[in-house]
């Protein structure tokens, strides 16, 4: 007996705008960008998921179609960012008031490295805050409002930890507060970057951090691995959907802003 023939679904071209189901989790949403390795649906609560190419992978008024990008040859103005954005001119916005605070440097360094262009053009300022542990005063002191909005991303934001207790202190419309679960951003990274399958378990010691307990259990020296790790990233589809959707939710809030009068 031959094989049975693979069946063929329509191949739809993508639209942004267009609204499509994912066939394997039925997440519904809005096709809000994509990139040569997937597509980013945003749903009514503005939550951005993530998903591959695949043949028949979803869904349009309920029968399945494979997803295709558009026949164009790309010129200058219209490459992608690594955030899979479709990129503007190059030219930076005058920053806003807003800003998207994050807790050091290294994640400061991982969303200029993945959403830099998109940053600037929409003039989005990022600020490492060196520690959550005074964020109520820091939000007060920053004054937000209408046109003054704060990003907060946060780490290992879950249920009792000290992270999710600092987030509940802040209660402003203008401020939005999100995070990822993981106790170190190096750990939003996938870790088939480095060719691994998954991170080793870094048991918690006071004495060492999270970042030193992990080069530690891969042999690798700690000065220096940070820059390795964070240059193998080249698109959003490197990260982890738990901290893509935490910047990109922040990103839009705090782009959601009136021009200034």
């Amino acid at each position: 007996m031959g094989r049975a023939k693979p069946t063929e679904y329509p191949s739809i071209v993508v639209e942004l705008g267009m609204v499509i189901e994912d066939r394997s989790s039925h997440f519904v949403g809005s096709i809000a960008r994509w990139n040569a390795e997937g597509v980013t649906l945003k749903d009514r609560a503005q939550y951005l998921r993530h998903f591959t190419w695949k043949p028949g992978g979803f869904l349009i008024d309920g029968k399945p179609v494979t997803l295709v990008r558009p026949k164009q040859v790309k010129s200058v103005t219209q490459r992608t960012t690594a955030s899979g954005s479709r990129a503007g001119d190059g030219r930076a916005r005058v920053a806003r008031a807003s800003r998207i605070w994050v807790e050091g440097k290294h994640d400061a360094e991982l969303l200029e490295h993945v959403w830099g262009d998109d940053l600037r053009d929409l003039g989005i300022v990022v600020e490492p805050m060196h520690g959550a542990d005074d964020l109520e005063a820091m939000v007060q002191e920053f004054q937000p409002g209408r046109q003054r909005k704060l990003g907060v991303l946060l780490d290992h934001l879950v249920p009792g930890s000290k992270e999710t207790r600092i987030a509940q202190t802040v209660q402003d419309p203008n401020v939005l507060i999100t995070g990822h679960p993981f106790v170190d951003v190096w750990a939003g990274i996938r870790p088939k970057v480095i060719g691994l399958d998954n991170w080793p378990d870094i048991p918690y010691d006071p004495e060492v951090t999270w970042k030193e307990g992990l080069c530690a259990a891969l042999g690798a020296p700690f000065e220096g691995f940070w820059p390795r790790l964070r240059n193998q990233v080249n698109t959003f589809a490197d990260l982890t959907p738990e901290l893509v959707g935490a910047v990109e939710q922040l990103i839009d809030f705090v782009a959601d802003t009136p021009d200034d009068d």
